[in-house]
């Protein structure tokens, strides 16, 4: 990595090493407070939330860093807000049908849910703009550390899947709110009441993000969602439980270290000078993450069933069964997340949108014939097998990538 790159992650990792620390460390008392039929409920809503949060404001928040006239970033911003808005709205409306119509009682939590996501998601990369990133460390603490916290507390007094998702609420609301304040930059605030033809001005210029990261990100998303649905259909909200728990701590490292990453690399690769020298950004930081994901791919396949027997009790013995069959696609996957930056910053999602909607098909593929042949444990294995060739074409294709354009370039 680059000296800038890399002392930008290091203080991107500052805060988010405490903040990953503490969920991990309170998860073997949340698994003692709560059933897997309590995580099976709290994950399946808390997907549709974040399926709805990731493009409430149709990823315009993602060209926010590529703006650089403080007067138009703020515009950017004032568009955001706009939809963030409506998309609140909307939310609030799916959340009384699926009270009516599914009996869903948590359902009364999902706009609430959907602000916290995506609120915390657009301010992040406002913040992530102006490279402030000490207060990115501070935010993730708040919102990460401080939903476990909050999750342990209100299980404490039996709250069930209700304490589960009240946790990650306030915690993400507390964390836009330590965003927003103070504003970077400018005043974006008093543009919010900009005239619509100025507004759409900005929505035209940047429509590619809309076009091809939305659909993109939705996707990506709702793989998540099918699946818990999958699962719970095929064994029940205990066996989603188990899903959900595995990807939550499996995920954990990925989410820590690639979150850092990403939020450092995406500037990087703007102020690059050359296509050369922005693929040799990617290069290193690939290289980076496969030394790391190695060792943590090894350890999952040797002694997954054992390591969640003992770090969350028998009752959640399954989940280590789940976390060998899927150590080969969390591995990949921890050496994947951070690099979805480059397509944005070399101009290049309509190429990604269509690897996503073929990740999708082989993904299922592998969860479903997993799922018939050999049940939870098979689906595990299913989607580590059909996602190797996936995620190996995808790596290749980022380091050789040719057709960077110039506008990506500083």
């Amino acid at each position: 990595m680059s000296s800038g790159l890399l002392r930008a992650t290091l203080t991107l990792l500052t805060g988010g090493v405490l903040a990953h620390a503490l969920p991990l460390l309170l998860g073997p008392a949340l698994t003692r407070l709560y059933a897997p039929g309590d995580f099976g409920q709290y994950a399946l809503l808390w997907a549709i939330a974040t399926n709805l949060a990731v493009v409430a404001c149709a990823r315009y928040e993602f060209a926010l860093p590529l703006e650089r006239s403080p007067r138009r970033a703020a515009l950017l911003m004032a568009l955001c807000a706009r939809l963030l808005l409506a998309a609140t709205a909307i939310s609030t409306l799916l959340a009384l049908a699926l009270f009516l119509g599914q009996g869903m009682a948590l359902a009364w939590l999902l706009p609430a849910g959907v602000l916290a996501i995506s609120a915390t998601q657009w301010l992040t990369l406002w913040a992530t703009r102006a490279q402030r990133f000490g207060l990115l460390s501070a935010a993730r603490l708040a919102q990460q550390g401080g939903g476990a916290v909050l999750q342990v507390l209100l299980g404490l007094f039996k709250a069930g899947p209700v304490g589960l998702l009240l946790g990650p609420i306030v915690a993400g609301l507390g964390a836009a709110w330590l965003l927003a304040r103070p504003a970077p930059q400018g005043g974006w605030r008093r543009m919010v009441r900009q005239r619509l033809p100025r507004l759409k001005a900005m929505a035209a210029h940047h429509r590619d993000f809309p076009l091809y990261n939305t659909p993109h990100a939705f996707m990506g998303a709702l793989q998540d969602t099918l699946a818990l649905l999958l699962v719970a259909a095929w064994a029940g909200d205990a066996a989603a439980g188990f899903w959900a728990l595995a990807l939550r701590y499996l995920k954990a490292p990925a989410t820590l270290l690639g979150g850092a990453l990403s939020q450092a690399l995406y500037p990087q690769l703007l102020q690059a000078r050359s296509a050369a020298e922005a693929r040799a950004l990617v290069r290193r930081a690939m290289l980076a993450l496969a030394l790391l994901a190695a060792p943590l791919a090894a350890v999952l396949l040797l002694w997954g069933p054992e390591l969640f027997t003992w770090v969350f009790g028998a009752q959640w013995g399954d989940t280590g069964t789940l976390a060998r069959g899927l150590g080969l696609y969390i591995g990949l996957h921890f050496i994947a997340s951070p690099l979805s930056v480059v397509t944005l910053a070399w101009r290049a999602q309509p190429w990604a949108l269509r690897l996503s909607l073929v990740g999708q098909a082989v993904f299922f593929t592998g969860l479903v014939a997993g799922l018939h042949w050999g049940g939870l444990a098979g689906a595990a294995w299913g989607v580590s097998a059909s996602m190797a060739a996936y995620f190996l074409y995808y790596f290749r294709a980022l380091a050789f990538w040719s057709d960077i354009p110039h506008e990506s370039l500083a």
